[in-house]
């Protein structure tokens, strides 16, 4: 993946990359579902900020603090973009657990908004391993910590009302 040479992923990527930077692309979704989305668009928004939320702090504030792990060696980037990289932990992609965990969170609670979400998902993830900021397993780590994020914040109130009674 990191090898991936064409013009249209070194045009398409740094557009993906900049765009997902501090959660700003599933901000932007999460404010277009909210304002055109009516009861159900606010729904899945809510839902997909709680889940994205969850999945940051277990992706970059527990778990790339328990593995310290280098990024990919420069050398094994051949386009080059590899100047911007992170200094904190490759693993996981705190990128790919923000992507999924909003987008699963979504789709639950507004299939169509998860649907619309799913292609710039996997856009962030490709973009992850291109630009050699992180291996396929800290991405595929990620996808698991966005995934068990969106399951937290879906059972959380069936479980604190089974606590209530």
């Amino acid at each position: 993946m990191a090898s991936w040479n064409s013009p249209a992923a070194r045009g398409l990527l740094p557009a993906v990359e900049e765009a997902a930077e501090h959660t700003k692309l599933w901000w932007a979704a999460a404010l277009v579902m909210a304002v055109t989305g009516g009861r159900r668009g606010r729904s899945a928004a809510a839902s997909g900020v709680l889940a994205m939320a969850v999945a940051e702090l277990l992706s970059n504030g527990v778990a790339k603090q328990l593995v310290q792990r280098r990024r990919p060696p420069a050398q094994w980037i051949p386009h080059g973009d590899v100047d911007d990289r992170p200094d904190s932990s490759s693993f996981p992609s705190g990128h790919t657990a923000a992507a999924v965990a909003f987008t699963a969170a979504t789709a639950a609670a507004w299939p169509w908004g998860g649907a619309a979400c799913a292609v710039p998902t996997v856009l962030v993830a490709v973009e992850r391993v291109h630009s050699g900021a992180h291996y396929p397993s800290d991405v595929a780590a990620g996808a698991v910590i966005g995934g068990v994020s969106t399951a937290l914040v879906r059972l959380t109130p069936r479980l604190l009302l089974r606590c209530r009674r």
